[in-house]
């Protein structure tokens, strides 16, 4: 694919840069309704890889979560103490488990997207109809992006 001459405001590292700054703000000021989860960020983070990408091993999900096994461990204790994940055993290898998010784990994550959404909407109302438009063009270009999971 041939690249455009791109002037110095529209260059990919400028861009980037300010993609990556205005994601983290706008990432940061919608996890302030995670509150409402009761989970701390961690063990949030934890159940969301094991419902979107479970049934995982712990192994896997401390990869995912880029941390060790042993930090990892008490975080899924605790997911399993308050109901959210349960450890089946693997039919791949007998020695090992995996973690699969349990429905009332699912629905805690459902309406933790909801409400993140219901926030982010909030801001969007304030927009005009043409940043509102500028905004969907740019998701659209985002979701081609190659290496994003579907």
């Amino acid at each position: 694919m041939a690249r455009r001459a791109s002037t110095p405001s529209r260059s990919p590292a400028i861009l980037a840069d300010r993609l990556h700054s205005a994601a983290i703000h706008l990432l940061r000021r919608v996890r302030r309704v995670d509150d409402a989860s009761g989970l701390s960020a961690a063990r949030l983070s934890a159940l969301s890889v094991i419902v979107f990408a479970g049934p995982i091993r712990v192994s896997a999900l401390a990869n995912a979560e880029q941390v060790r096994t042993p930090t990892m461990t008490p975080i899924v204790a605790a997911l399993e103490h308050d109901g959210l994940v349960t450890r089946e055993s693997d039919a791949s290898d007998a020695r090992a488990a995996l973690l699969r998010a349990t429905s009332k784990g699912a629905r805690l994550m459902a309406e933790g997207r909801a409400r993140r959404v219901a926030a982010l909407a909030a801001e969007l109302n304030d927009l005009s109809e043409t940043d509102l438009a500028a905004l969907e063009r740019a998701v659209g270009i985002l979701e081609k992006l190659p290496g994003r999971r579907p």
